[in-house]
């Protein structure tokens, strides 16, 4: 048990990654009576002092108990971490609806960061808030999409005026949802395009993620307009 505490105490949410529910329980009480004064006086100090986390760092602790076992005890050895990140997605607006993430994409730099529209094995991503923004490539060549330089909603209000909706493995993450949430150049206490969820969500690796834009009208989007999507969140990794 002092291993495993020594191995997990960059986190506050112990317990949690344990499978214990605190100090209070049986388990824990009796693996610090069996150590020395000394061993004890530190594991508490560890248990008692650990600074708060913070942001979606903090979010994702709070999610420890629906991790699957491989990834917590991935965490509890310490073979995994925890990292902010930022899964993203670039797609044409082509039509009225537009599926962010797809079975058949492949992992590119510069248009998307995952593959199959999935997590890979052993990551999990707790999902804080969204991007989306949008531009107008100079045509439709890789090089070019990879060039656009993407920007809020606020001139492109037939995708603003549009709405959207998350899943991941059929589970709503966030309803159908207006666009204009994005439209934040008015608020200057968030990034351009960012969408901050009140009631995060977790996504589990090797589950299909569904990210849909759906639009009332073609009218007024120019040729070779492509939105950006981000999920922005914290992820276990190596």
């Amino acid at each position: 048990m002092l291993g495993l505490l020594e191995g997990i105490e960059e986190y506050n949410n112990q317990g949690a990654l344990l499978g214990i529910d605190g100090v209070d329980d049986a388990e824990l009480l009796g693996a610090l009576r069996r150590m020395n004064p000394i061993q004890r006086a530190k594991t508490m100090t560890k248990m008692t002092n650990a600074p708060a986390s913070k942001g979606s760092r903090a979010e994702m602790e709070k999610f420890f108990g629906e991790l699957p076992a491989s990834i917590k005890e991935g965490l509890v050895r310490g073979e995994l971490r925890l990292a902010d990140s930022t899964i993203y997605s670039i797609k044409p607006v082509t039509s009225k609806t537009i599926k962010m993430f797809e079975t058949q994409d492949d992992k590119e730099i510069g248009l998307r960061n995952v593959s199959n529209a999935k997590l890979p094995k052993n990551q999990a991503f707790l999902v804080s808030g969204i991007f989306l923004l949008a531009g107008t490539s100079a045509d439709n060549s890789k090089d070019k999409i990879i060039a656009t330089e993407f920007k809020g909603l606020e001139n492109f209000n037939t995708i603003a005026n549009g709405e959207f909706s998350l899943k991941s493995n059929k589970k709503q993450i966030v309803p159908d949802t207006s666009n204009v949430v994005f439209k934040t150049s008015g608020n200057k206490n968030v990034p351009v395009g960012y969408y901050k969820l009140a009631n995060p969500r977790l996504i589990q690796d090797d589950i299909l993620i569904e990210m849909t834009i759906e639009l009332g009208s073609m009218d007024s989007i120019p040729q070779n307009t492509y939105i950006y999507v981000g999920l922005h969140g914290t992820i276990t990794t190596p």
